[in-house]
């Protein structure tokens, strides 16, 4: 069996780009706050490596 190598650090960065953005918006009192936290969970799940 071949072993791939995962790029896991493109997604933590996209997990801290989307966290800073949540921040930003529970502070701004954005309106479309829910939009961020699927990108946010997602990210992190694949940084983990559990997906």
């Amino acid at each position: 069996m071949e072993t791939q190598k995962k790029n896991r650090g493109l997604w933590w960065i996209g997990f801290f780009v989307s966290t800073a953005a949540l921040l930003a918006a529970i502070f701004l009192h954005w309106e479309y706050l829910t939009m961020i936290i699927p990108f946010a969970l997602t990210s992190f799940v694949k940084a983990m490596d559990i997906i």
